[in-house]
């Protein structure tokens, strides 16, 4: 169980999760172009893990939001790639490509921060009506 209070807090559990996301993807893409010299030393994708988490009384208040429980690495095989002049190449030549879908990445890049930005415009408009029900009292 979380201690969600408000959807300040909501949101902002969203905002932290989609960051983590976004770094993710960032170093995923940073590492999309990288050789390695064996299949295990290849950098593979990583993707976070969300879990929702639901209020202490959210049968009362029906809150939850999602947080980052870890980071995982996929299981997507690297590309062996028959270079034998590359100082980094195997005894059969071969070197092993990073195991990362750039269009992929570029899909979730878009995605999260799409989410990222819906939970801003979540924080701005309760922002507003709150301005507007304190302006209402004067």
């Amino acid at each position: 169980m979380a201690d969600i209070k408000n959807v300040f807090d909501i949101s902002g559990r969203a905002m932290a999760a989609q960051m983590v996301r976004l770094n993710t993807i960032a170093s995923n893409l940073a590492n999309a172009g990288n050789l390695a010299s064996s299949e295990d030393e290849a950098y593979r994708s990583m993707k976070p893990v969300f879990e929702t988490r639901f209020a202490d009384n959210v049968n009362d208040s029906g809150m939850s939001t999602t947080q980052v429980v870890g980071v995982t690495k996929l299981s997507r095989k690297p590309e062996r790639i028959y270079m034998p002049d590359h100082p980094k190449s195997d005894a059969k030549g071969f070197v092993y490509s990073a195991a990362v879908n750039v269009e992929e990445e570029f899909v979730e890049m878009l995605e999260a921060s799409r989410q990222y930005q819906n939970n801003i415009e979540v924080v701005t408009t309760l922002r507003a009506l709150m301005m507007r029900t304190i302006n209402m009292g004067k």
